[in-house]
């Protein structure tokens, strides 16, 4: 179960569950975020149409996304909606809930390397990380980008900001960003078509790819884990290719845009 820092969510907040009891009048959901919080589902609030039979649209063990209407801990749970969400916002929030299931093992892993739980994790840093970066993977994310120099600069304690930082390298890898130039080249040298292969060759690397749109343009593009360093690059590449005809009796000229 991945936990919150707050005891209850808030009104309005979409919140994950999975449905344990379904009745005539309503469903009941454990709350995958709030230990031991549980919500209900009034078969007003399951769909904006009429629904004659509530198990058509839900049943016992779904995961649901519902967006919370109230929050009343005298009753031990809170009133929720099914209908008063978006496919898009569904989708959204499964997915993050999912990603924090994946921050919550590695937490967990990095608390096994200093010999402590994951109760105790959360306890320490777990939180903590919540409160700084807002959830947790984003924690490791930034780990695995800047070491665990930002974590302490957070106020985590060295023992932890090490091994969530060690953990953050072996288990995350980058994003990849892409981004795209092009080269407009033309050379009036006699072995022209051999200068110009010749050229774009000189623009290609491991991460660099350069592809034909129509003489005597052509599209380069840069794959990355920096975006700095993917500019620097696709400016490199292009000067490269550009010097070659510049020096056989051509002209060229790079597009950060496609005009």
């Amino acid at each position: 179960m991945v936990r919150k820092s707050q005891e209850w969510p808030n009104e309005g907040e979409l919140v994950v569950g999975t449905v344990y009891k379904v009745l005539n009048y309503g469903a009941f959901a454990h709350l995958e975020e709030y230990e031991g919080k549980e919500a209900f589902i009034h078969i007003s609030e399951v769909s904006s149409g009429w629904v004659k039979n509530i198990r058509d649209h839900v049943r016992e063990n779904q995961k649901i996304v519902a967006r919370v209407l109230r929050v009343n801990p005298k009753k031990g749970h809170v009133d929720v909606s099914l209908k008063r969400i978006r496919e898009d916002q569904r989708t959204k929030k499964i997915q993050h809930w999912k990603v924090e299931q994946k921050a919550e093992k590695f937490l967990e892993l990095a608390a096994k390397n200093i010999d402590k739980n994951l109760d105790i994790a959360y306890e320490e840093v777990g939180y903590k990380l919540m409160d700084s970066f807002g959830d947790i993977y984003a924690a490791f994310e930034s780990a695995a980008d800047e070491g665990e120099t930002v974590l302490i600069n957070e106020g985590i304690e060295e023992t932890w900001a090490k091994t969530i930082a060690d953990v953050a390298l072996k288990n995350i890898t980058p994003p990849e960003v892409q981004i795209t130039g092009y080269l407009d080249i033309k050379t009036f040298d006699p072995e022209g078509v051999e200068i110009i292969k010749k050229a774009l060759k000189a623009a290609e690397s491991d991460n660099i790819e350069v592809q034909s749109v129509g003489a005597p343009r052509y599209r380069i593009t840069v794959r990355s884990s920096d975006y700095i360093l993917a500019e620097k690059d696709l400016k490199t590449a292009a000067k490269r290719c550009i010097d070659i005809i510049n020096s056989s009796n051509g002209v060229g000229e790079f597009l950060r845009e496609l005009e």
